[in-house]
């Protein structure tokens, strides 16, 4: 690292990631239901068949959470009848992680001075940062921000928009809380390859974190990046339609993260004085298992430095923008914290884009 790097870092105002949390529904929907179901629910010939089952197979998603049995939400039903569900189990999810997350800093609601609520699997105004707001007790002068259209990202950015709130005014503490609904958005009728997939890797979940500018246990953000691919719209995103919504997912994501992650990461690592050999931890969205292991061949990584990553998919599936909080609490509940050792976390999303933020842990 350089010197000038060093006393930019040094003279930053700090934002530490003090606490967080998650907070899941109560069913379960393992890889052997998705197979039963695939079966009865959608008309496919006996080789498209059998290729879903061996996609299942190969997801490295053994289990994920739905705030519904699967003999229910596949079923159609009309637009306002799931938005109303994914309003009233956003609330209650977004809830109890936003709870957990001050509980685990330390502080209460009216420590906050920013919310930051973060979703793409749904649709409410008010939004939940105002619900919250009259739930748990926060100050009237609390700063509001929620974010409804970055996908996957959405998590990692919001983290970004908190550190650099901190930034300017120094001091202050920002409430993260991401929740995905995404089994509210299976069509039964769409047999396009994106929405098949969906229903392979989408869970449902929430998320919290809390990013202060007080003195707290926890690793420090340094800096955040955002790269948007050019002409890239149509790699992911959703349509809305009469029956909800339908996911955009073009089969060229990986590859594109394949052919950029390693130009992006050492750029954005360079101009912090720093260079891949200088982390120690990765916290990488996996978007899939493709995307993943793509990105561990092109950073150099070993499957120990990914582990993470991994059991979130394995445990909870893609969970849209809450994932990358998912596996950033996964490591500070069950890692010893790595002294003076900096981390890198990453997540992909509708624009195309990427999002780098560059921790370190004191």
């Amino acid at each position: 690292m350089t010197e000038g790097s060093q006393r930019v870092h040094e003279t930053n105002p700090s934002a530490t990631i003090a606490g967080t949390a998650t907070a899941v529904p109560a069913h379960l929907l393992t890889s052997e239901s998705v197979k039963t179901y695939m079966r009865k629910v959608f008309n496919l010939d006996g080789r498209r068949l059998d290729a879903m089952m061996t996609v299942i197979d190969n997801a490295q998603v053994t289990q994920r959470h739905s705030i519904f049995p699967v003999e229910y939400f596949v079923e159609p039903r009309p637009l306002t009848q799931t938005n109303l569900e994914y309003q009233e189990n956003a609330i209650r999810l977004g809830h109890e992680a936003a709870a957990q997350a001050l509980a685990a800093a330390g502080m209460t609601a009216a420590d906050v001075d920013m919310i930051i609520t973060v979703s793409c699997t749904g649709f409410m105004i008010p939004s939940l940062d105002a619900h919250l707001i009259n739930l748990m007790g926060f100050r009237s002068d609390v700063r509001r921000l929620p974010i409804t259209e970055l996908g996957c990202a959405a998590g990692a950015m919001a983290l970004s928009r908190a550190w650099e709130y901190i930034r300017a005014f120094p001091g202050k503490t920002v409430l993260v809380v991401s929740v995905e609904l995404a089994t509210l958005t299976f069509q039964r009728g769409d047999l396009s390859q994106a929405n098949l997939i969906s229903c392979v890797l989408f869970g449902d979940g929430a998320a919290a974190a809390v990013v202060t500018g007080r003195n707290a246990a926890g690793p420090r953000i340094l800096d955040a990046d955002t790269y948007t691919f050019p002409d890239s719209l149509d790699a992911m995103g959703f349509d809305l339609r009469e029956t909800g919504f339908h996911i955009v997912l073009s089969k060229d994501v990986p590859q594109m993260i394949r052919e950029r992650i390693k130009e992006l990461t050492g750029a954005f690592l360079a101009r912090n004085g720093l260079s891949r050999e200088n982390i120690g931890v990765f916290l990488l969205h996996p978007g899939g298992q493709k995307l993943l292991s793509y990105m561990e061949e092109q950073l150099g990584l070993c499957r120990c430095d990914t582990q993470l990553s991994w059991e979130v998919l394995d445990q909870y599936g893609n969970l849209s923008s809450a994932t990358i909080l998912f596996i950033l609490h996964a490591f500070l509940t069950k890692k010893a914290p790595p002294r003076h050792n900096y981390g890198v976390a990453a997540a992909f999303g509708p624009g195309f884009s990427a999002e780098f933020l560059l921790l370190k842990w004191q």
